[in-house]
Formats: C-alpha cells, sequence, structure tokens
C-alpha cells in the first residue's frame, strides 16, 4: 500500500523523525472573495474549519488545547499549528506577524501551515515568514487552494482567480525556502478527465511539494448547494472519481507527498459527501483497484524535460 503513493505521513516522518500532527488555527478573518461577493459557491458560511476552536481563542489557547487531545489519540509530541480557516495571509502585514509569531514561539511547534489563496500572496508577507522562521526555527508551509486548472470552472466557482495567479504565486515561494501544499477538487461539476490529467501535470511541473486532493462535498447553505439541489449540478458518480484520483496519481510526479484523496466533513454539514461511504472505505477501494492494475504515482510521469526529444 505504502508503495502505491507517497503519503504525507511518510514525508512527515522523514523530515522530522518522529510523529507530527497538525493543529488548526483559526483566526477571526475573512476571505477577499467575500468581500467583493458572496464568495466561491462551495464556501460555508464558517468556512472550512468545521473542527477548530472559535476564532475568539488567542492563538496560544488554541495549541494549549489541541496538544493533549492530540497526543493522547495519535501519539504526537510535536505539531504543526495550521492556520487553516478563511485566507490567512488577508491581514494588515503587522497583525499577520503578530499571528504567526504567536505560534513560532511554541517550542513544541515544528512547522506553520499557512492556508490561503493564490491571490494574496505577496513578497512583504514572505519576507516576514522568513523572518520569523529564522528567529524561531520552525519550517513554513503554504498551502494554495488551486482546486483545477480550468479557469471557466473556476469562474463558475466564482473563485475570483485564475490560473495565473496560482502560477504566480508558486513562483514567489519558490524564492523562499518554504514548502508548498496545493489543494485540488477532481470532481468539480464541469471538469473533465483532461483537466485532471492537466491539473497534475502543473503541479508537477511547478513542483509542489504536497498535494491535498479533495472529493467535492457539498456544505449545507451554500450557493453550491442551492444548485445541487434544484438539480441545476451534477456530481460524477463514485467509479468516475475513483478513476480521476488514479489518474492523477499517475500522471502526479512521484517526490510530492499527498496528503489526502477524500474530503471530509460532519454529516450534519454536508448535504453531499462522498456518495455516503465512509473516506477510509473509499480509499480501501482505491487502493484494491489499483494493486488489481498495477498502478502508482507517477506511472505516466514522462511528460517534462522536452519529453518529445526521446523520438529522436
Amino acid at each position: 500500500m505504502t508503495d502505491l503513493y507517497y503519503k504525507y505521513s511518510d514525508y512527515l516522518k522523514a523530515k522530522y523523525k518522529e510523529k507530527i500532527y497538525k493543529i488548526p488555527i483559526n483566526l477571526p478573518i475573512t476571505c477577499p472573495n467575500r468581500l467583493d461577493s458572496s464568495g466561491c459557491t462551495f464556501c460555508a458560511e464558517n468556512g472550512t474549519g468545521f473542527e477548530a476552536c472559535p476564532n475568539t481563542f488567542r492563538v496560544e489557547e488554541q495549541l494549549a488545547a489541541g496538544k493533549p487531545h492530540i497526543t493522547k489519540k495519535f501519539g504526537a509530541k510535536k505539531f504543526i499549528a495550521y492556520f487553516q480557516n478563511y485566507t490567512n495571509t488577508f491581514m494588515p502585514l503587522n497583525t499577520f506577524k503578530e499571528y504567526i509569531t504567536a505560534a513560532a514561539k511554541d517550542t513544541d511547534v515544528v512547522q506553520i501551515s499557512i492556508s490561503t489563496r493564490p491571490d494574496c500572496i505577496r513578497e512583504d508577507y514572505l519576507s516576514v515568514l522568513e523572518e520569523i522562521s529564522s528567529m524561531y526555527g520552525c519550517d513554513i508551509n503554504i498551502e494554495l487552494g488551486l482546486q483545477t486548472i480550468n479557469y471557466h470552472t473556476l469562474a463558475q466557482l466564482n473563485r475570483g482567480h485564475g490560473l495565473a495567479e496560482y502560477v504566480d504565486a508558486v513562483l514567489l515561494i519558490r524564492k523562499y525556502t518554504f514548502s508548498v501544499c496545493t489543494h485540488v477538487i477532481l470532481n468539480l461539476p464541469g471538469d473533465e478527465m483532461l483537466d485532471v490529467i492537466e491539473t497534475a501535470k502543473l503541479v508537477s511541473a511547478l513542483k509542489t511539494n504536497v498535494i491535498k486532493v479533495h472529493s467535492l462535498y457539498i456544505a449545507k447553505n451554500t450557493i453550491l448547494c442551492n444548485a445541487y439541489e434544484n438539480g441545476k449540478i451534477q456530481i460524477c458518480e463514485k467509479d468516475t472519481y475513483l478513476e480521476r484520483v488514479i489518474t492523477f496519481l499517475e500522471y502526479l510526479d512521484p517526490t510530492i507527498a499527498v496528503e489526502r484523496l477524500f474530503s471530509r466533513i460532519p454529516e450534519k454539514d454536508a448535504a453531499f459527501s462522498n456518495w455516503g461511504i465512509a473516506w477510509w472505505k473509499l480509499l480501501d477501494e482505491t487502493i484494491s483497484i489499483m494493486e488489481t492494475n498495477a498502478s502508482y504515482q507517477g506511472k505516466r510521469f514522462d511528460y517534462l524535460n522536452g519529453s518529445a526529444l526521446k523520438k529522436l
């Protein structure tokens, strides 16, 4: 199983030589897309922080609340402070620095992971992160929500950015020693297999370090939920999604760590999630299919570095 794709847990273990686990941090912030419009059509009112502490808690309090639970359940003693909800670089620079510094001061925090949008990456924010990383000795990871390379789909989702912003953000981050995690959704309405393949190719060419694959869930009380319940959009069948996941992995650079392949959302918050099947059952089925078909991550990773010259 571990040979079929590069698991994120193996990536962390190789990097830190011990078990590491994320503690979600929820800040009292918003998203720039919500200021200009109603936001992305799939985004719930509370963003994605379904399991985080209230944003009224200080960063230090959220870390203190998460540590004992995670240590007891997973055995981790070192942590990633995961600034998860909404857009965590969308705030004044001084405020941003204060929040990140509060997490970096915690001696049990070995990495700070910042979830944000591609159109909210700028040199001065990256310079502040470099300063904090150097001062406190913690690694920096930046998570970018690309979702798909299909800019027509991005527009339909009211995403508020296109493909160029993602490319620009990665190139800016690459000037530093930070790692990059890219979020993608492989079953967005309107996307086809070609979009899945090209997404794998682009993130591989830009050398993202980690990929987080989401199966599209539909949160209640969202624009996408209204469209779904009124039959205006359709979600592909489960078998089609599994085929897309496996194909995505085959085209993906085998050195990119895979954090997840299926989304998770509390049942009470979802109008649709994973075809009503537990994520781990879907993962087991995916692994079984890959084993049967001799599939593995990077099987079709042969398209970079002037691949057409092989025909000479």
